[in-house]
């Protein structure tokens, strides 16, 4: 059996577990530099702001509806993440997680046992433990068990075990509602005839495969209960790791640049280090904000990688190949207000490729500095020790002028009880 665990408007839980006076209240998490809404809190919802409404627009009303905002606090969100994922390692043998709010389970239990009381019991122990409210639906596959899932969320107790035989339901799910189906499938299958998630599962497999691709049929085989999907893919190892940030205010100078894509670099490579995987190349990548005046410039998006002379997740090494680069990247003049670091060959074996005479390297020896460095960003928080190429002031770090604390990653932001 396989079961979807799903965090309830995740952002909006989190900050609700350290702040309850935001419980039945309408509830925005806002994006990068407070730039317009990315969670929603269901009274939030049910006054009709919708999904990326930019914050300017509702702030001015915000006070005579209640609303309360809240900037992104990632480490927060991270955290609690890694929290429930533990809860979930502890209950099942297999875990595989999706997203930051979302993981698949694999367990089977004995031929008495009862997968609903089983849910039941989790999503209490991780509210308890955690503070968290989750859904929990369970089928025979990962499609179905997005729907059960989706049908958890409108009960009263969360939980849902999709019947064995589905299609009752599945004739009430519209066919833009199941899980793999994109935008430009969800507009192309009711023009012939595939409405609700019924149809598209009874559609004849030569059909499938020879209108669309071998992606929709393994959706159409899940569900008609055939498992299809996964079987160990959300557990192969990362292909690549982004760091990327739009800036609290443009850029304009080279040094800024240098320090900004130096502390993307940084933290993208400590990643790394925590996956124990090495990276044998990287991407810098720039956008600009379009010019206007006598010399008018449309907005820009530049981009430049090097391989590494070896894979390699040491910041020091990192940041000394891709120094060449921004000078050659840097338009002088021009108002940079987004930048990013993406490593890539992750998921291949750290081989080293030689030039005709030279000498292999001995293994590197564990970077003992970086492993301790990590040990305490860890303990008291991102940022306690960092590179000095990633400057002191830091005026291009994003706004997020409504953050609450980092309850759980730093000694000094935790909450005090009186």
């Amino acid at each position: 059996m396989i079961g979807l665990v799903d965090c309830n408007n995740f952002f909006v839980s989190c900050e609700r577990i350290f702040d309850r006076s935001l419980v039945g209240r309408p509830v925005a998490v806002l994006s990068n530099n407070d730039g317009c809404v990315i969670a929603r809190s269901a009274e939030l919802k049910a006054l009709g702001i919708p999904m990326g409404e930019p914050y300017f627009r509702i702030k001015d009303i915000a006070p005579y509806l209640g609303i309360q905002f809240r900037s992104s606090n990632y480490e927060l969100y991270g955290d609690i993440s890694r929290r429930v994922i533990a809860i979930l390692q502890e209950y099942a043998p297999v875990v595989e997680q999706y997203s930051i709010d979302e993981a698949f389970l694999q367990l089977t239990l004995p031929p008495d046992g009862d997968y609903l009381a089983f849910a039941a019991s989790l999503r209490a122990r991780i509210l308890q433990w955690v503070g968290m409210p989750v859904s929990i639906g369970f089928a025979n596959t990962r499609t179905l068990a997005k729907a059960a899932n989706h049908i958890a969320k409108k009960r009263d107790d969360g939980i849902f075990l999709m019947p064995d035989n589905p299609s009752e339901l599945l004739a009430r799910i519209p066919v833009e509602d199941i899980w793999g189906i994109g935008f430009r499938l969800a507009k192309k299958l009711p023009l012939i005839g595939y409405r609700t998630a019924l149809d598209l599962a009874r559609m004849p497999h030569d059909e499938c495969l020879r209108r669309f691709n071998i992606c929709l049929a393994r959706t159409v085989a899940e569900l008609n209960g055939h498992s299809v999907v996964g079987h160990g893919e959300y557990n192969t190892a990362t292909q690549s790791t982004t760091c990327s940030r739009a800036f609290g205010a443009p850029v304009v100078e080279l040094q800024e640049l240098r320090e900004a894509v130096a502390s993307y670099a940084d933290t993208a490579a400590e990643k790394m280090r925590q996956m124990q995987r090495k990276a044998i190349g990287a991407t810098i990548f720039l956008l600009t904000f379009p010019e206007y005046g006598p010399h008018p410039q449309d907005a820009s998006a530049t981009s430049l990688g090097i391989p590494f002379r070896r894979p390699t997740s040491n910041s020091s090494e990192i940041l000394a190949q891709l120094a060449p680069l921004l000078p050659r990247m840097f338009q002088p003049g021009r108002r940079y207000k987004k930048a990013g670091v993406t490593f890539w060959g992750l998921d291949r074996p750290p081989l080293e490729q030689l030039e005709l005479f030279q000498q292999p390297h001995a293994p590197p020896v564990r970077d003992n500095a970086l492993a301790a460095a990590d040990q305490i960003n860890r303990e008291y928080g991102r940022g306690t020790i960092r590179l000095l190429a990633e400057g002191l002031q830091q005026p291009w770090k994003m706004r997020r002028n409504l953050k609450t604390p980092r309850y759980t990653t730093s000694w000094d932001e935790l909450p005090l009880v009186h």
